[in-house]
């Protein structure tokens, strides 16, 4: 799963005024592919290329015990919580922070083939609906979509900055599905994953500054 990770930073934002802006929610969101494709980078968690590994991705992602067992998931979690509760002195936005991040395993649970674990050690977990594009197609798009329409409804702003984010996160997941797939790991397909992350936050911060939480009634807050 790519841009059906933000589903849930799209829910926080729209949820309250009290969340956090929707760039750190896109941050939290893949806070564990961040660490993921950050620790893959020095050697501390690997994986490979194998055209059979799925029918949608062909990463075989056999070693990333820290990011995606549901331990490190929830330290990860964690770990946004306490940093966004510090840094926004405000409890109620880590906590809903670190909730965007521990969504991050069941939704790969949903369409990983079975390399996640609980504790970094076997049983491996995945549901596979990687192999079934006909569902794990429409699932991403519906996940996100939702999720965005209901941001836009229950925040107010100009429309233009996320029809423009939108915009580009169905740009980078037709890439995912439809583009040529890369032929070996390295720090150059790593590197290309953050940097797509960089450019969907940077598009969520700017959209997040201009958009206000709106409660039923009418009135909007000035803060998310």
């Amino acid at each position: 799963m790519f841009i059906g990770h933000f589903a849930p930073a799209f829910l926080a934002a729209a949820s309250s005024p009290r969340s956090p802006r929707l760039g750190t929610l896109f941050v939290a969101a893949q806070l564990v592919d961040w660490g993921f494709f950050t620790l893959a980078t020095i050697g501390v968690e690997a994986m490979r290329v194998d055209p059979k590994a799925s029918v949608m991705n062909p990463m075989d992602l056999y070693h990333m015990p820290f990011t995606h067992s549901l331990l490190g998931a929830g330290a990860w979690a964690l770990a946004c919580l306490i940093v966004v509760a510090i840094g926004q002195r405000n409890l109620f936005a880590g906590f809903v922070a670190g909730l965007v991040v521990l969504s991050h395993w069941p939704l790969d649970w949903l369409v990983h083939v079975p390399d996640l674990t609980i504790d970094g050690t076997p049983p491996k977990l995945g549901l596979g609906l990687w192999n079934h594009p006909a569902i794990a197609m429409p699932l991403e798009l519906a996940l996100t979509g939702g999720a965005f329409a209901l941001y836009v409804r229950r925040t107010r702003g100009p429309i233009g900055p996320p029809m423009v984010l939108l915009a580009v996160m169905l740009m980078f997941q037709a890439l995912n599905w439809f583009g040529p797939q890369p032929t070996s790991a390295g720090p150059f397909l790593y590197l290309q994953a953050l940097l797509a992350f960089a450019i969907l936050t940077a598009l969520a911060v700017w959209v997040g500054e201009n958009r206000w939480f709106q409660k039923r009634g009418g009135l909007a807050f000035s803060d998310q």
